[in-house]
Order: C-alpha cells, then sequence, then structure tokens
C-alpha cells in the first residue's frame, strides 16, 4: 500500500471529513499539521506541480487574511507562495499525497481519485 500523507487542520469539517474517508479504507495516513508544521516554498512547488496549478489555486480566497494582505492583486507566484508560508492558514486543505498523486479534499470525496 503506498504511503499517504494528509496536511490536516481539526477544525476543518472537511480535512476532518477526508481523514475519515482515509481511514475507512485502510489507510493509515501521516498527518501533517500544516499550520504548525508549514510546508517551506519547495514542498509547496513540489504540491503545485503535481496538481497542474498556479499558486492561487492552493489558496483560500475567502479567509480574512487574504483580504488583510491585499493578494487579490497579486500576480507575481513567489509572493504568493511566500505569503502561504507566513500565513499557512491560507493553505486549502486538505491536501492529500499518496505517491505522485495529490489532491485537495474540497469535497473530501476528491480524494478517491490519489488513492486508486
Amino acid at each position: 500500500m503506498t504511503d499517504v500523507t494528509i496536511w490536516h487542520n481539526t477544525k476543518c469539517s472537511k480535512s476532518r471529513a477526508t481523514l475519515d474517508i482515509l481511514r475507512e479504507r485502510g489507510h493509515q495516513p501521516r498527518i501533517v499539521h500544516y499550520l504548525v508544521d508549514t510546508p517551506g516554498a519547495d514542498e509547496l512547488r513540489r504540491i503545485l506541480g503535481m496538481l497542474g496549478c498556479e499558486p492561487r489555486a492552493l489558496i483560500r480566497t475567502r479567509e480574512s487574511r487574504y483580504r488583510e494582505l491585499g493578494l487579490a492583486h497579486e500576480n507575481d507566484d513567489e509572493a504568493l507562495i511566500h505569503a502561504m508560508i507566513e500565513n499557512p492558514i491560507l493553505i486549502q486543505r486538505p491536501i492529500v499525497i499518496c505517491g505522485d498523486r495529490v489532491a485537495i479534499g474540497r469535497p473530501p470525496e476528491n480524494v478517491l481519485a490519489v488513492l486508486q
């Protein structure tokens, strides 16, 4: 069975539901509490590459911190990555990594595609 990692926020219902899905399917994922153990720039770039998306797709644009930082008008990818590192609450959650595949668990069932 391939190792599974979840970037998890215990306060998030989507994150908890995703963790439940993983466990129901027999996975004992490595749990990364990303608000405390924040990924670095290289890790964020790796995840973005695996997702095939730009940094903004990984940002929670409805967070008040997003508005406070004025990120809606930021077009520099490195600045957005730096904002996620400095403010991990901005990172979409949960993120599940399984081998060379990754999914954002919104909705939680999205992660099923990476488990196969």
